[in-house]
């Protein structure tokens, strides 16, 4: 089976450097028309250059594909609309968007200001915000949709010297999570792709030998799996080196406590209960953790109006 892009049309943001680039790449070798989004700063997001994103045109133009460059600032949603019309007007509709812009504003906690940590929370989470919205109409009444939030392991799981990076990249699965609830029925798939590429986002992180088997490529197989038409909804895909695993949240089945007993000591006294991994479910809303707690209460209910329990 191969993957096509024949007849597509995808927004890449951040696309001048590293993974956005190798992503915009690939998807023009497969028949994308692409939109190669990149203000062209610099990696703690200060400056603006267009040559980073020219250059990745050019080269797709010497495949024989077709693509055009926009500046836009993804923080800013007007300048967000002016590369959706200007996308528009030239192709007529938008199948794909891929929200991999970002900066990186690393420090710990304490000496991290709040301009830092609001900075990378406008672009991570602002940006994906911002696409999304100039895209989703678009979407919805194409009746097609396919868009991959970068999310990152830490956010996941945490690291050290990355808390607003870590809560920028935790709250575009929740962004994700309810998306796919409101896209089902246009058949808008929305997934998050956590990467761990060798790219000047990393390259201080890690040693060169390291940055070089984390290529960026091996990072776009996968997410190219995110996109297409077979694209499956809701998933974190993971991938680096070659590596690829998914992610997902789970939630124990837990306990019931009825109210006269309700204190955080008996809660404590059920801890091993609430926290058995048997029969722990992926839930896909909400609504789910409320309905099965409620259902455990009726199910108390039940057994004390037949006597057997207190």
């Amino acid at each position: 089976m191969t993957i096509s892009f024949a007849g597509k049309v995808a927004i890449v943001t951040g696309a001048g450097n590293g993974l956005g680039r190798s992503h915009a790449l690939e998807l023009a070798r497969r028949g994308a028309k692409v939109v190669v989004n990149d203000l062209g700063g610099a990696r703690d997001g200060s400056g603006a250059s267009s040559a980073a994103s020219q250059e990745v045109v050019q080269l797709i133009e010497a495949m024989g594909g077709e693509a055009i460059s926009h500046g836009a600032n993804v923080a800013h949603f007007d300048q967000v609309q002016d590369m959706v019309q200007q996308t528009m007007d030239k192709w007529g509709r938008i199948d794909i968007l891929i929200n991999n812009a970002g900066i990186l504003r690393d420090k710990s906690f304490s000496k991290m200001t709040l301009d830092d940590f609001k900075l990378v929370m406008d672009v991570h989470v602002m940006g994906s915000v911002n696409c999304t919205k100039a895209v989703w109409d678009i979407m919805k009444q194409q009746n097609y949709g396919r868009i991959v939030m970068t999310t990152s392991s830490s956010g996941m799981y945490g690291n050290f010297g990355q808390a607003n990076y870590g809560a920028a990249k935790m709250a575009l699965i929740g962004l994700m999570n309810t998306l796919v609830l409101e896209g089902a029925k246009n058949n808008i798939h929305i997934n998050a792709l956590a990467p761990t590429a060798g790219t000047r986002m990393t390259e201080d992180l890690m040693p060169e030998e390291i940055v070089k088997a984390f290529a960026s490529e091996a990072v776009t197989a996968g997410m190219l799996t995110l996109c297409d038409d077979d694209a499956p909804n809701r998933f974190i895909l993971c991938a680096g080196a070659g590596g690829y695993s998914s992610a997902s949240i789970f939630e124990t089945d837990g306990c019931f406590i009825p109210t006269a007993k309700q204190s955080p000591e008996t809660v404590r006294e059920h801890w091993d209960q609430l926290t058995d991994q048997h029969n722990q479910k992926a839930l896909v809303s909400g609504s789910q953790q409320g309905e099965k707690f409620v259902m455990k209460a009726m199910a108390f209910m039940k057994s004390q109006a037949l006597g057997l329990i207190d």
